[in-house]
């Protein structure tokens, strides 16, 4: 480099400087590239695998989606927890972590209040007590999952071989090697799905921490009953066509609670918020869409069935999708499954096998309840006594820090909750505490009936499964080839001597108990109505004239109506038709409310985009980014004055209902500001504030011309890692996170992209799949899933599916042998 040397020297110094910086770069780049595909799985050729009986065969598609062939249900589950663990083993190492409490061993103090509420509702503890209530076959074949993932791991002893976020870890935990996979591990999980669905926890506390504020009528203004003159139930009448119940049973009392204490239900508020977001924490958003057709209805002759379960939203998606074939089905070889499951989990959860198809939406009965307990440390009053509490201590191991002893108290109807964001006297003063009876923290057989579904044939040994998912319980829509549609409720729905489920309830007065829960065969269910439709969307499964107390806290029956509305006026509906359906965007109270909007609004920027809008909201909707915005100031003008944080307006149906009603009532004191002490305002000035309001905020935001105005704009998803997605360290963030793309849909409509009025209008929680089953032909069923099949960063399968997720656009779903292996582009075969 002669001429260098002819250079000044300072501009050769400079050139020195930027070549050593671009070499720096690019061993970084270097060293980045090989650690990220240093972890990437191995997906063609031989493996051995101990243990393994005869040969298996893994297929995998352009989307890297597996389907498992093998000759024994032993072979082909602990093939299925290789294959995970290949794609998502840190999900499941960090999930399991979530389950057993032990976060804090991982990223230190930063997560220990998570670590806290999970130790004390011992979801880890309840796991254990359930395998051994499970069926021979199920723990066989959770144990050879286990071996499978086992597998992997002595496969892939180098946790730089396992994922990327090892290598992370490592900059903060040096040291970390995760443990062997167990069966307790998986069953685990159903815990913290039961707590992402776990019902009306948030209601029945909103109204005690509405309640200590405002007299009770007021707040009861807040949660109106279902209307079932209006919104469609799931089933009809006492009587169900196969008469498998009756109705019977007593429904349970109103009861007036005992005034909650304040402090320590903020403290149970507080708890509950620490959960990590990937687990809903509450989000009134959290259900599902899911129904199901008859031949008559359908343009191929057979049922066809949809799903899209509304869960919150993550990097990488909550469902892993995985095909299950023994190559000949058998009494001893019955699985031939494909479908959608949770990373550690066996089996498929939502999908269809060779002969049924099955759904799931939230069925959201009030499976839990508050009770006000007054307490000693280690006493609890009961019927005038003083009963010992139940107290134990769990040791928290901190990384970076000393191990966390963590006091944990339970009475009769559950652990303490107010207890967990500090001590016990601070929580609770005066012996003041709270306690929760929740029907997860009983061990049960959930894990049994995933097991049984997927070799289900009929309906006969779907209900016959059904009746053994307890927790959550949820809606269950089936079809089959034989032409058969039908609906079962599930689950464990505890008989109350007193109460609604409503508010908290004395827990020291013997009288506000559980009795009991309501028999399998007293649940709704319907097979083949004359309607040749089922339409469940977490609205109100059965009319008033059922006698047992399921909830009182249903969705409001929004999407359930707009469903039905497309379902029953479509004509013959074939697979793209459901599929549209599923992104059906359009604002259900709209109608309701722009009337008002335009008789106020004459001047207000924006106002003529609700003229001539017709309620749908897509990405480049004007008028949707117009009216959400309404909505949203509307609500915070006209509620957050007076409820305190906690009972506040997130948005959702159950506030379009309340807002329905106060637009009869102009004088209603929800209008009135408390914050103008010398006004008093009324219907018209609130709405009219609303405009005003949301105008200024949507010209400052996307401009001055409404027409430019774009609902996407406003509505974004950013797919967020649900462990360092939210580190605070942006390029650590850059790595794992995703986004943000704009989304279109909202708040209670089919499409059901969910966002918080007191938070903004980023997306929360989404349609985490979709999917379409096919009875005349199963090779012709369609799926998306909201990100992809792979956990690692940067593989081609991280978020594949995501940008078709948002336009709405869905997969194929090859099942038959045949056609997965004409759709295969990686074959990967385990020998024994």
């Amino acid at each position: 480099m002669k001429f260098m040397r002819q250079w000044p020297w300072p501009l050769r110094w400079g050139v020195r400087a930027l070549a050593l910086v671009m070499v720096v770069v690019l061993v970084a780049t270097g060293w980045f590239v090989w650690t990220v595909r240093k972890a990437f799985p191995t997906y063609d050729g031989q493996i051995k695998m101990p243990g393994l009986v005869g040969e298996v065969t893994v297929h995998r598609d352009s989307y890297g989606i597996p389907q498992i062939y093998a000759d024994s249900p032993e072979d082909l589950f602990r093939a299925q927890g290789y294959v995970t663990a290949q794609d998502r083993f840190w999900e499941m190492d960090f999930r399991r972590h979530i389950t057993a409490g032990r976060l804090s061993e991982l990223f230190g103090e930063a997560t220990l209040d998570t670590d806290k509420v999970t130790r004390t509702l011992g979801w880890r503890k309840t796991a254990e007590a359930e395998l051994p209530l499970l069926e021979p076959e199920t723990r066989q074949l959770l144990e050879a999952y286990a071996a499978g993932v086992n597998t992997w791991l002595k496969d892939n002893p180098d946790t730089a071989q396992q994922s990327l976020e090892y290598s992370v870890l490592g900059f903060q935990r040096t040291g970390y090697r995760p443990e062997e996979w167990t069966a307790v591990d998986s069953v685990a999980w159903l815990k913290a799905m039961a707590w992402d669905l776990r019902s009306n926890i948030e209601e029945e506390l909103g109204r005690a921490i509405a309640d200590a504020k405002l007299p009770t009528e007021r707040v009861d203004q807040l949660y109106p009953g279902y209307d079932f003159r209006r919104m469609p139930t799931i089933v009809t009448g006492g009587e169900v066509t196969d008469g498998s119940f009756t109705g019977g049973g007593t429904r349970a009392k109103t009861d007036d609670a005992a005034q909650a204490p304040a402090r320590a239900l903020t403290s149970v508020l507080e708890a509950i918020r620490v959960m990590p977001d990937d687990l809903g924490n509450g989000d009134a958003e959290l259900g599902s869409n899911s129904w199901v057709i008859s031949g008559e209805r359908s343009t191929t002759g057979k049922p066809l069935l949809a799903n899209d379960p509304h869960l919150s939203a993550q990097m990488p998606s909550v469902w892993y999708q995985t095909g299950l074939h023994c190559r000949t089905v058998t009494d001893a070889c019955p699985y031939d499954v494909t479908g959608f499951t949770f990373s550690g989990l066996p089996g498929v959860v939502i999908g269809h096998n060779h002969k049924v198809a099955w759904g799931f939406t939230n069925l959201a009965p009030d499976v839990s309840d508050l009770y006000l307990e007054k307490t000693t440390a280690t006493t609890a009053e009961y019927k005038g006594v003083q009963e010992p509490l139940q107290i134990r201590t769990e040791k928290i191991e901190v990384a970076g820090g000393k191990p966390v002893e963590l006091t944990v108290r339970a009475t009769r109807h559950g652990p303490i909750i107010s207890d967990v964001m500090s001590d016990a006297e601070a929580a609770a003063p005066g012996g003041e505490a709270v306690a929760l009876r929740w029907t997860a923290l009983d061990p049960g057989k959930t894990a049994d009936a995933i097991f049984q579904m997927n070799r289900a044939t009929d309906w006969t040994t779907f209900r016959a499964a059904a009746s053994s998912f307890e927790v959550p319980a949820q809606n269950l829509v089936y079809a089959d080839v034989e032409g058969n549609i039908g609906y079962q409720s599930p689950g464990r729905i505890p008989i109350r001597t007193e109460g609604d489920g409503t508010r908290p309830v004395p827990g020291w007065d013997g009288v506000h108990e559980w009795d009991g829960f309501l028999p399998f065969e007293e649940l709704p269910t319907v097979l083949n109505p004359d309607s040749g439709y089922i339409v469940t969307a977490n609205n109100a499964v059965i009319g008033d004239s059922y006698e047992p107390l399921l909830t009182k806290d249903w969705a409001y029956g929004y999407r359930a109506q707009r469903i039905d509305d497309l379902v029953r006026n479509g004509g013959r509906l074939d697979a793209a038709a459901m599929g549209e359906i599923q992104m059906d965007g359009r604002q259900g109270f709209a109608p309701i409310l722009v009337p008002h909007l335009l008789r106020l609004g004459a001047g207000v920027k924006g106002i003529e985009l609700l003229r001539t809008w017709d309620y749908s909201q897509p990405v480049d909707s004007a008028p949707a980014a117009f009216f959400n915005a309404v909505w949203r100031q509307l609500l915070l003008r006209t509620f957050n004055d007076e409820l305190p944080e906690g009972a506040r307006p997130d948005g959702g149906d159950r506030w379009f209902e309340v807002v329905r009603t106060l637009l009869d009532r102009p004088a209603d004191p929800y209008w009135d500001d408390a914050a103008t002490a010398n006004a008093t305002e009324q219907r018209d000035d609130i709405l009219l504030r609303a405009l005003r309001e949301a105008s200024a905020e949507l010209v400052e935001r996307l401009g001055a011309d409404p027409s430019g105005w774009r609902w996407g704009e406003l509505h974004t998803l950013t797919l967020t890692n649900e462990s360092f997605g939210t580190s605070g360290i942006t390029p650590i963030e850059k790595i794992f996170n995703r986004g943000p793309i704009e989304v279109g849909g909202g708040k209670s409509v089919v499409n059901a992209a969910g966002w918080d009025a007191q938070e903004g209008y980023e997306v929360k929680t989404v349609p985490s799949l979709r999917l379409v089953a096919d009875l005349a032909d199963l090779d012709a069923s369609r799926y998306i899933n909201l990100t992809g099949s792979s956990g690692h960063a940067f593989s081609p399968y991280y978020w594949d599916q995501t940008k078709l997720w948002a336009r709405g656009d869905t997969i194929p779903w090859p099942f038959t042998a045949k056609a997965v292996e004409k759709s295969a582009e990686h074959t990967l075969t385990f020998k024994p």
